[in-house]
């Protein structure tokens, strides 16, 4: 992503942006970010300018990034280990997955940056989630399987925090970037795993990972007996957020 774009979407959601950054002007911001970029990862770079402009959000905020940042270190060493464990990934798929890894190293970085003293440590995982997939390292299957649970949970886990990120206009607009490249993953694992790009119902994965997902009224509007279409294919067109709670009940069998 061009990272002046970035300035100027940033910008246009919060016209103090570089008010807040008094040390530094437009100019020299862009200029500095632009030489850095040459050596640092531009997502660092990033995260270096909104701790700096945003270092004073409040707790609420900074709870929000923190368990986002939960989430983007479970996905980031699922991916790092999966693609280290020689010969589970077919060759045909290590460029996709490759590249998530890189996607999901980045968002850590980001979010570490920005939450600078403040970011939790990475917890240990347990990629088994206590034994229940024993063969996630070992069998494709199994690892593909857990990806799309991941990448699917962290799309809605996302969507259930934009509310409380609607006080700092740039973090959100972070978060939604965030949150559109994880939806992009979902689909391309989703389709690798020859499901649907989008989430039907409550699939058959372990868990609560798709709870909610066969909702077919919306903000209490009977969207089925509106269009005509039965309840399934309603529920096709809606993602429904998750609460911090059930995302929580989702990750924590991963957490050693």
């Amino acid at each position: 992503m061009n990272l002046q774009n970035i300035l100027h979407e940033i910008e246009q959601v919060d016209g103090e942006v570089y008010d807040r950054l008094k040390h530094v002007t437009r100019r020299h911001m862009f200029s500095s970010i632009t030489k850095k970029a040459l050596s640092v990862a531009a997502p660092a770079v990033m995260a270096t300018a909104l701790n700096k402009a945003y270092a004073q959000s409040g707790s609420s905020v900074t709870d929000v990034l923190n368990f986002a940042l939960t989430l983007e270190y479970l996905e980031a060493e699922f991916y790092n280990r999966g693609l280290a464990a020689g010969g589970l990934i077919p060759a045909q798929y290590r460029d996709l997955f490759d590249q998530i890894r890189k996607h999901e190293d980045a968002h850590v970085a980001l979010l570490r940056g920005a939450l600078g003293s403040a970011a939790v440590a990475k917890p240990n995982f347990d990629f088994t989630a206590k034994g229940t997939f024993p063969t996630v390292f070992t069998n494709f299957q199994t690892f593909s399987a857990v990806a799309q649970a991941f990448e699917d949970t962290g799309v809605r886990a996302y969507k259930g925090q934009a509310a409380n990120l609607m006080s700092n206009d740039a973090v959100l607009t972070i978060a939604l970037q965030i949150h559109s490249v994880e939806a992009r993953h979902a689909a391309r694992v989703r389709m690798l795993n020859n499901a649907k790009g989008w989430i039907v119902g409550m699939e058959g994965f372990p868990g609560a990972v798709y709870a909610g997902e066969q909702a077919a009224r919306e903000r209490e509007v009977n969207v089925a007996g509106l269009t005509g279409q039965t309840e399934m294919k309603v529920s096709e067109a809606f993602d429904e957020p998750l609460t911090k709670e059930q995302v929580l009940a989702i990750a924590t069998p991963f957490i050693a």
